[in-house]
């Protein structure tokens, strides 16, 4: 398997498990501050990352050189979190998968900032698809409510957090210094952790945690582990071996997980019309994916 392959499925994998955290997000939301969730979702991510980072590569003096940039990846991806469990308050989990969707889009624009990274005409065709499709979705097919650009207020907040994210994903690269993705990501979770729990300290004292519902402790265990610590390793080794546009491309796979998702869990799925922008996304994928060679 190329360096290129290995990324692609890193991300592939990526894409289903970031998927279940807006089903489940929707569910826990009502329940539990945004920040109050995230703080211990950076730390449970960051002692099992922290601990895979000393059974494997170690975690050398070396890495902590500039601390700064830490704290920028955490504090940016902090604020995606947070934002997005927000937005999920009140936004559903596949028109908020379909918001996630439109960071390839700006991942791009920033890849180009900071370095250069070219989008070819192909690949702007596939973003451009995948933004349609996820319009589509975010819109409900009501063609009345997008002349009017009739936003919900959930969609709004997690597009800001979809901001963070996309610069998120270029600043990797471009703040990595040689450290191997488990150690780089065990920095960036440390840091987020302290970042978080200092904004929603008041929150995180508020919680009557012994009173939570199980579905918050269910959603806690699996954003933790799958939707941060896995994925954040996963996220780390692709953009390492792919270029932004090409890692955020993976997010228009997102709504379609989310789907299956829903029909696991029995709830509804979307009406056939807002289907057809989900595949859209799909369509959008497979365009960028087929420039490869180029």
């Amino acid at each position: 398997m190329t360096r290129a392959q290995a990324g692609h499925l890193a991300m592939l994998a990526f894409s289903a498990l970031v998927a279940g955290s807006f089903s489940l997000g929707v569910m826990a939301a009502p329940h539990i501050a945004p920040a109050a969730l995230n703080a211990p979702r950076f730390l449970i991510a960051a002692v099992l990352v922290g601990t895979a980072a000393l059974a494997t590569t170690g975690l050398p003096r070396s890495a902590a050189r500039a601390p700064w940039r830490y704290l920028l990846l955490g504090g940016t991806f902090g604020a995606y979190f947070v934002l997005m469990f927000e937005g999920l308050k009140t936004a559903a989990p596949v028109s908020a998968a379909a918001v996630f969707t439109l960071t390839p889009v700006m991942s791009a624009a920033i890849g180009y900032i900071l370095m250069r990274q070219i989008t070819t005409p192909r690949m702007a065709l596939g973003l451009s698809v995948g933004a349609a499709g996820a319009l589509w979705v975010i819109f409900r097919a009501d063609l009345s409510a997008l002349r009017a650009f009739e936003v919900g207020r959930g969609e709004m907040i997690y597009f800001w957090g979809c901001v963070a994210h996309a610069v998120y994903t270029p600043l990797v690269r471009f703040l990595n210094r040689g450290e191997a993705p488990v150690v780089f990501t065990f920095g960036m979770l440390v840091a987020g952790c302290i970042v978080v729990t200092a904004y929603g300290w008041r929150d995180i004292m508020a919680t009557d945690w012994a009173a939570l519902p199980g579905i918050v402790w269910i959603t806690l265990i699996y954003v933790a582990i799958f939707a941060s610590a896995v994925t954040f390793v996963l996220l780390q080794f692709a953009t390492l071996r792919l270029p932004s546009a090409k890692v955020m491309a993976y997010t228009y796979l997102t709504p379609s997980w989310v789907i299956v998702w829903e029909v696991m869990l029995g709830h509804d799925v979307p009406q056939v019309l807002v289907l057809g922008g989900v595949v859209l996304t799909v369509v959008a994928l497979l365009i960028l994916l087929k420039d490869e060679g180029r």
